[in-house]
């Protein structure tokens, strides 16, 4: 057994969740080791909805354009019904972009693509999942944690600072922490099947019998691939033939037509719908990310999104209190995220209700841009503000110009690893630089200008406030001229305090 191997982040898990935390600390220079106990990377499409809150994230991670050339839209519905006819619709609220909001359509692209994309991201930099390893075992104290591993060299132990469980909804870190996971079974049992069919076009997702739990199916081309998904209810027991000629038999005597052929299964899954969330996210140096924290009917396309967002949340804190930051940075990851995966449950049980009624449409709830976190311990106003963008609130975006004739916009601005202290209209900052803070002042005389008037519209601040805006894109601050002593005790706490050497 080798032993005294050490790091920061212990993370058990390396799907969607995994992944974006990885990438997360690597980006800054936190040491990590990223470990799953499959042999080869997860090979279906279960989550193939990329919401457009997610985009926001993957474009912070450098990772948009990749996933948008490697996948597209949704395509529309075309329903079959029982009496011949046939009507077409989108299956998803089409809107257009918007200065604030500039990416508004759900993207399509299976989740071994995704993670494909991520992987490579994460060699770029400098860093790579190891499969066939599997955590076997742990114990934490005050200072880390020493977890056990089983891989393809022998058994290993590890000493971490933090184990981050991104283990699926059959988590093994939670139930080693012995946390609840309480919720329902939604007594409803699906299939889903990545396939190679002959006989439906590609330019629409075909349904049928739809409102019809005994008859529905869904058969949509996935982009990025020559592959179909099928989707539909099953018997809530009984073993169902998932080869292709038991999955023929199956389209046959639900759509009536012979001529749609499966040639081959890439991947095949059948599963009973669950909504459960952990009754905690943390327990002293151990987290809960993506499925181990939170389950979910695949209606609405919120799993890996919510997942995603987790790991996002989490990494900059990690990386904080790594750096210096007071420990209890760490305890807002579970007051931010836990209500959120809480909401994300019942609006999909709300959607697979819809389904069953057979009139299914994703609006704007689904795109995830009205999550936010006004509530949290992270977010101050000075003073408290009403009925506008609100600290907390998710920061938007608006195309700006610099002071030497380019445009700019603000996403560009934010991108990366660091805070952002936005000063509107002001003569100077009266906050001093440090590292890890980007400083900008918007309007006349400032490095940024706000010609077409979208940072106001979007903002709504008073001249001389200021806006403090998070490494995952929300506002921790909103204060008014001459409240710099609550913005540097903010500062402080997240660990960006001033030094006395910066000081002198």
């Amino acid at each position: 057994m080798t032993q005294n191997s050490t790091t920061d982040v212990l993370i058990s898990g390396a799907g969607g969740a995994g992944l974006t935390l990885a990438i997360e600390l690597a980006r800054r220079g936190v040491s990590f080791r990223l470990i799953e106990k499959l042999d080869d990377p997860f090979r279906g499409s279960r989550g193939k909805g990329i919401q457009p809150r997610t985009q926001e994230v993957f474009d912070d991670l450098g990772i948009l354009d990749r996933i948008v050339a490697r996948g597209g839209a949704y395509p529309p519905q075309r329903e079959y019904r029982d009496d011949g006819s046939v009507s077409e619709s989108d299956a998803m609220l089409r809107q257009e972009p918007t200065p604030a909001e500039p990416y508004h359509l759900p993207l399509m692209l299976p989740q071994f693509l995704t993670e494909g994309v991520m992987r490579e991201r994460l060699i770029e930099l400098g860093h790579w999942p190891e499969f066939g390893c599997e955590l076997t075992g742990f114990e934490q104290d005050e200072t880390g944690v020493t977890a056990r591993l089983t891989g393809r060299s022998g058994e290993e132990t590890l000493r971490a600072k933090w184990l981050v469980g991104a283990d699926g909804g059959r988590s093994f870190v939670r139930h080693a922490l012995d946390i609840g996971f309480p919720g329902k079974t939604l007594g409803v049992r699906a299939i889903v099947a990545d396939v190679e069919l002959t006989g439906l076009d590609r330019d629409a997702w075909h349904r049928f019998g739809e409102g019809d739990m005994q008859r529905q199916l869904a058969l949509c081309p996935l982009a990025g691939t020559d592959l179909f998904q099928i989707q539909g209810p099953i018997p809530l027991d009984g073993e169902i033939d998932l080869s292709a000629a038991g999955l023929t038999a199956l389209i046959s005597e639900r759509t009536g037509r012979d001529d749609i052929v499966v040639q081959s299964v890439s991947w095949a899954s059948a599963f009973n719908m669950n909504a459960r969330l952990a009754d905690r996210y943390r327990l002293g140096r151990v987290f809960l990310v993506g499925d181990a924290a939170h389950t979910h009917p695949p209606t609405g396309g919120q799993g890996l999104n919510t997942s995603v967002q987790d790991a996002y949340n989490l990494g900059w804190k990690l990386a904080a209190v790594a750096a210096g930051a007071a420990d209890q940075l760490l305890d807002s990851y579970e007051e931010e995220r836990r209500p959120i995966a809480a909401a994300m449950l019942g609006l999909a049980t709300r959607l697979l209700d819809a389904l069953k009624r057979g009139d299914i449409r994703r609006g704007r709830e689904v795109h995830q841009l009205e999550i936010g976190y006004p509530e949290s311990s992270l977010a101050l106003e000075k003073p408290e503000r009403h009925g506008s963008l609100l600290a907390g609130d998710r920061a938007p975006d608006a195309p700006l110009t610099g002071a030497a004739g380019q445009p700019i916009r603000l996403f560009e601005m934010f991108k990366g690893v660091h805070w952002t202290l936005l000063c509107y209209e002001v003569g100077q900052a009266a906050v001093p630089p440090r590292p890890g803070l980007h400083i900008h002042r918007i309007g006349r005389g400032g490095d940024v200008i706000d010609e077409g008037g979208h940072f106001r519209a979007a903002y709504a601040l008073a001249p001389g406030e200021w806006v403090l805006v998070r490494p995952d894109g929300y506002i921790g601050a909103i204060v008014a001229s001459g409240e710099d002593s609550a913005l540097e005790t903010y500062l402080t706490t997240v660990g960006l305090g001033m030094v006395a050497d910066q000081q002198s």
